[in-house]
């Protein structure tokens, strides 16, 4: 069988699976979830056999310790994973909503619902939990999944995919479709091109990982790509902020976790407080060992500051303001005004998350409605993008699209819609 008859195969019988998802009801959909997180937890043991042999093929491919970390599968891990199943299995069914119900004058009615979006491929790197993740928030939403993660993965992959198949069989008998949950069963590179060509069978991609991954993702796919490529993520402090609330703001984008892509990469500082806000938040962000890269106003105070810690201070660049350093590395500008800061941020930044510190109700409502971003903050930080901070429970990635889903991407996101109408005899005259 060569590689494209193998995704064909694949993806058909996802595409079959998921007219029967779509079938199932709310309380068979939790009783599956129930019993996956059940087995998950069951099969601990077999669950880091296989995980110590994707960590050795981990080591031989020369990955960083954080990588390892990241790969890695331990009893706390299973066990979260497990909970993780158990709080989709308790949010709310996105499958069957009325979003619009109208009815025409000539007595037609009309009710727009959700339905599942079908089959979703799901593509991303090392962590071997996203599979119990995404396969659950798919499940929960009607959707058959493919998922394929890296080849460091492979065996802790198919083992939890495996797990969870046969908990679902268990628990619905002949109502669970087999094939919903399919991993990916080779690492060759070619097999996503050939899977993403199907488009008679595949319906969406999600990429999850780095901005190389996503980009090479959506160049091959012939089928809808939800992405978003990387967070630069700013926060501009205007010369209304509160400095109190402005250093805990900023402190907490990009010191609590510089790695992810909700956290802060330039910090906008408005000219008016800037000579005696920079010394102070350089003093702070010296503390936590942050390097900053500064314009020459910046540069001006900083250097004429005598702050102790002294902050690492080197001139920023002009490719820096387009950089998602996922670092203790942040960029430093001064800006005129917010109408200065707004034209930065959708200049350079990636459309993810931005945030004013302002007093200022009709400045900050410019900044809210100008930034062309997913998330737009007024006194808060960018960390909060994220579905469980925003209460979804769960999220399967982070969209930076304008064109269907945007932003944290919960259970309500993987569902489209359709129109149902209900007549007595209506002809179109």
């Amino acid at each position: 069988m060569t590689l494209l008859e193998q995704m064909t195969e694949l993806a058909r019988q996802a595409k079959a699976a998921s007219r029967l998802l779509a079938g199932l009801s709310t309380v068979e959909k939790n009783k599956a979830l129930l019993a996956m997180a059940d087995a998950l937890e069951r099969e601990a043991v077999a669950l880091k056999e296989a995980n110590a042999r994707d960590l050795e093929t981990g080591r031989q491919l020369g990955l960083s310790a954080a990588m390892l970390d990241r790969l890695r599968l331990d009893d706390k891990r299973i066990a979260a994973m497990a909970r993780g199943l158990r709080e989709v299995a308790a949010l709310p069914d996105p499958v069957g909503r009325v979003l619009d119900d109208r009815t025409r004058p000539n007595g037609l009615r009309l009710q727009k619902v959700s339905v599942p979006i079908g089959v979703v491929v799901i593509i991303y790197e090392s962590r071997p939990n996203v599979t119990a993740d995404a396969a659950s928030l798919c499940f929960k939403s009607g959707n058959a999944t493919i998922l394929r993660g890296g080849k460091e993965a492979l065996h802790s992959n198919r083992l939890i995919a495996e797990t969870m198949v046969r908990a679902g069989r268990a628990a619905l008998g002949g109502r669970f479709p087999e094939h919903a949950i399919q991993v990916v069963p080779t690492p060759d590179r070619e097999a996503i091109p050939a899977l993403l060509s199907l488009t008679q069978y595949v319906d969406l991609c999600m990429p999850r990982g780095g901005e190389g991954l996503i980009r090479a993702v959506a160049e091959c796919s012939k089928v809808p790509v939800i992405k978003h490529y990387k967070g630069v993520c700013h926060v501009y402090v205007d010369r209304e902020a509160d400095p109190d609330m402005a250093e805990a703001i900023v402190l907490n984008a990009k010191c609590q976790r510089p790695a992810v892509c909700n956290a802060m990469e330039t910090l906008l500082v408005d000219r008016p407080l800037a000579a005696s806000f920079l010394p102070r938040i350089a003093r702070r962000l010296a503390e936590k060992h942050v390097q900053l890269r500064v314009d020459e106003t910046a540069a001006a105070i900083l250097n004429a500051a005598a702050s102790e810690p002294k902050a690492d201070i080197r001139p920023a660049t002009e490719q820096d303001w387009f950089t998602e350093y996922n670092d203790y590395i942040l960029n430093v500008r001064v800006v005129e005004g917010v109408e200065a800061a707004v034209a930065h941020i959708n200049h350079y930044g990636s459309a993810h998350s931005d945030s004013i510190v302002s007093r200022d109700e009709a400045v900050a409502r410019r900044f809210l409605a100008g930034v062309d971003s997913a998330a737009v903050y007024w006194n808060a930080s960018t960390r909060f993008t994220d579905g469980g901070e925003f209460g979804m429970g769960a999220e399967i990635g982070i969209s930076t699209d304008k064109v269907g889903a945007r932003g944290p991407m919960g259970l309500e996101e993987l569902t489209s819609y359709k129109w149902l109408g209900f007549g007595s005899g209506q002809v179109r005259e």
